[in-house]
């Protein structure tokens, strides 16, 4: 099933390279662009969507003030060349935020986490489809995660992930006393993993919460009797695993 998608923006080049993106991405459809948010406020009006690929810095109405209006939002990724509106934005809780100019690689991470988002919601789904640049499918169940290591494909379910450690342009997948190498940056799991149960707690490691057993100074004891690091610029998550 394809994601039914609007452009907003007010620039024609950013259409440009959104449509060129999207014709090599299957399951998203662009039904619908416009060049001002009260365009879409009206295009809306007539036709629902599923995802907006949404602007900020707009004449009239920016994206932001656009999105504070919809009282039933679609899922929305941010496409704007300032970062400055990054935080303001994952507090409305868009799905993604892409900085201008981006890459194809980067635009399908997006989508594709636009779509695992869009098919949790739905009752009676069961599986969601991830394609990769190189044009790889998989189907993956809600709660599970296909990960590629050693030359296959291994699914394994989010709820036994423990932790994820950083090994330069690989990422060891902590499942108990075993794990997984894969070929991934550690970034890429953070935009893709539910940020409910996985935090980031070090430049190096990505941790569930639900097997954090103590918090004692910089250091996070497992149930497991591991022991993984608080990074300094991470002492914000403290109150996040408390909670």
């Amino acid at each position: 099933m394809s994601l039914q998608c609007l452009i907003v923006d007010d620039e024609p080049l950013a259409h440009d390279v959104i449509l060129q993106y999207a014709r090599d991405v299957p399951f998203v459809e662009i039904v619908g662009q416009c060049h001002l948010a009260t365009e879409a406020l009206a295009f809306l009006n007539q036709r629902p969507v599923d995802l907006i690929f949404l602007d900020i810095r707009m004449p009239r109405l920016n994206g932001l003030d656009f999105l504070r209006t919809l009282q039933h939002r679609p899922l929305v990724i941010i496409t704007s060349a300032y970062e400055e509106h990054a935080l303001e934005s994952f507090e409305l809780e868009v799905c993604d935020y892409l900085l201008k100019p981006f890459r194809f690689d980067r635009f399908l991470k997006a989508v594709n986490r636009a779509q695992s988002m869009y098919n949790m919601r739905q009752p009676g789904v069961h599986h969601v489809t991830i394609t990769e640049p190189q044009g790889v499918v998989v189907t993956e169940a809600p709660g599970h995660l296909f990960i590629k290591s050693d030359r296959k494909w291994v699914q394994v379910e989010l709820e036994q992930v423990q932790y994820l450690e950083s090994l330069g342009n690989y990422v060891k997948v902590w499942e108990a006393e075993r794990f997984l190498l894969t070929p991934r940056t550690l970034q890429s799991f953070e935009e893709q993993l539910p940020q409910e149960n996985f935090v980031r707690i070090h430049k190096s490691f990505i941790l569930n919460r639900r097997y954090v057993r103590a918090i004692e100074g910089n250091i996070i004891h497992l149930k497991s009797g591991k022991q993984l690091p608080l990074g300094k610029n991470y002492k914000h998550v403290v109150k996040e695993l408390l909670q």
